[in-house]
């Protein structure tokens, strides 16, 4: 609905009705998660039992909270080591693709840019098989030939990052070339006509005006490599991320404790996107 042109009173409650009911389809489900993950129960549901903060801080099982779960906690810290790597990676990168399809002119540049979009349309579990196959006939082929055991390239950690990073890498160039397209080349050419060279330039005056542009890429990255699952699943090894222990665990049977995690993984997720918002403002 374009607010200029005049419309009737019934298709403006229509519409504003149609708004509200389409957040509340977003924001209900996340409500009941937040809710039930302090439930006094064993399970995320109705009847209510009562309120608790058990499901964060309890020691004594079935009622053992998140901050005294072991595996929950080693899953947090391998999933923020994983989002960590990953987010460094996509930016530096994306700032060099950011760079090279901004600022130059050359052969096949078209058909790379399509290259670098492809694994934005690829589904993630596509994705994952088709790493995990090249890497494992990769040692596979290295060790009947050299006899060469090469753990990276089973699954674990470092395929777990890879495959991540060959997606959320596009995200990062994006955003960042969004923000180098507006930005006026003259500044570089004034400062190099004062006498500074040409890293020096980007570095001092190019790189300053893309800080929000890097920050944001940096926490997109960070969210969408830490809440990944389909890629994840087919890549993971014997350190599990947490999307995946969750979702072993849901298969045992769901608990008020998933909902706490759940509960704090947006209330982290809201907190890094409130600081990005912020940053870009400022």
């Amino acid at each position: 609905m374009i607010p200029t042109i005049p419309q009737p009173r019934a298709v403006r409650l229509a519409y504003n009705a149609y708004i509200v009911l389409f957040f509340l389809y977003l924001a209900l489900p996340l409500a009941v998660v937040a809710v039930f993950a302090f439930n006094d129960s064993q399970f995320p549901s109705l009847p209510w039992e009562g309120f608790t903060w058990d499901w964060f801080f309890g020691t004594e099982r079935p009622k053992i909270g998140v901050f005294h779960e072991r595996p929950i906690l080693r899953s947090i810290g391998t999933s923020a080591f994983i989002a960590v790597v990953v987010s460094l990676l996509s930016v530096a990168v994306g700032t060099s693709n950011a760079f090279l399809f901004n600022r130059f002119q050359f052969r096949f540049r078209g058909f790379l840019y399509v290259l670098m979009l492809l694994p934005l349309v690829v589904p993630g579990i596509v994705l994952g098989i088709s790493i995990l196959v090249f890497s494992s006939r990769l040692a596979n082929g290295l060790e009947d030939g050299t006899g060469l055991e090469l753990e990276m390239l089973r699954p674990g950690i470092v395929l777990i990052i890879l495959g991540q990073f060959s997606f959320i890498t596009t995200i990062a160039t994006l955003v960042i070339s969004a923000r180098l397209q507006r930005f006026d080349i003259t500044l570089e050419e004034a400062a190099m006509n004062l006498g500074a060279g040409r890293i020096t330039a980007v570095a001092t005056i190019t790189l300053p005006y893309l800080g929000p542009a890097l920050i944001g890429a940096f926490v997109v990255a960070f969210l969408m490599s830490f809440e990944n699952f389909n890629t994840t699943l087919m890549l993971v090894g014997s350190d599990a991320p947490l999307t995946i222990t969750m979702f072993d665990r849901l298969k045992e049977g769901s608990t008020p404790l998933l909902n706490a995690v759940s509960l704090l993984l947006m209330l982290v997720s809201s907190l890094l996107a409130l600081v990005m918002i912020m940053v870009q403002r400022k």
